[in-house]
């Protein structure tokens, strides 16, 4: 059985990417280290794009917790709190694998975007590897640098400070299906001021466009 038959439905890996559906997703982990630290969960919304205007699609979502094998590390009892990932639904959450798989399936070809995609990308390549399967294929978009590129007076890093500019509220921060609205409002936000420096953006040009925030001064 070939890679792309264990990921995607038929025929889906020779498929372009959908522009006309983005992956909106945030991750939980046991700590902040993409390099050792375990993955929790994954959750991820649907944005319907249809150029002059992106459209949060709530019944196209997807959320699953990975099982975790009891260890004899101590519980991070702090992280558990943040997250509110407790030690029975770590246990009772969804085999590594079989979840991997899922969210494949959910992502199908769209393109995934995040908030310091980079660490949830890691997490995900990471966990991927660690049960013999290759990462997603799917382009990913950082929401971040796009957001400073597209509106330059805004002074913001962190989600928080975004969220707090352009008056978006989260229900219960650090927790992956909330992280992963507030995010997807914030896609939502700065659409406008997207589509009038793309008038027919795609999101390749959207990256392109994110990319140039490492030429801008910090």
């Amino acid at each position: 059985m070939s890679w792309f038959s264990r990921w995607l439905p038929p025929r889906a890996a020779h498929q372009a990417v959908d522009e006309s559906r983005w992956v909106v997703l945030d991750v939980e982990s046991s700590g902040l280290d993409p390099r050792k630290d375990r993955l929790l969960a994954i959750a991820a919304l649907a944005v319907q794009i249809d150029k002059r205007r992106a459209t949060i699609a709530l019944a196209d979502s997807f959320e699953l917790v990975l099982q975790q094998v009891p260890d004899a590390r101590p519980p991070d009892r702090p992280n558990i709190l943040l997250h509110g990932i407790g030690l029975g639904a770590q246990r009772q959450g969804v085999a590594p694998r079989l979840a991997l798989e899922r969210f494949a399936a959910f992502a199908k070809t769209s393109p995934l975007i995040a908030f310091h995609a980079a660490f949830d990308r890691r997490m995900i390549d990471r966990a991927c590897r660690a049960q013999g399967l290759l990462p997603p294929a799917n382009p990913w978009l950082d929401l971040e640098p796009l957001a400073a590129v597209l509106m330059p007076q805004v002074k913001a890093r962190s989600l928080d400070e975004w969220m707090a500019a352009l008056g978006i509220r989260c229900a219960v921060r650090h927790q992956a299906a909330a992280d992963t609205l507030a995010t997807a409002e914030m896609l939502l936000k700065l659409w406008p001021a997207l589509y009038a420096e793309l008038p027919q953006p795609s999101f390749k040009a959207a990256a392109q466009l994110a990319d140039q925030r490492r030429w801008i001064p910090g």
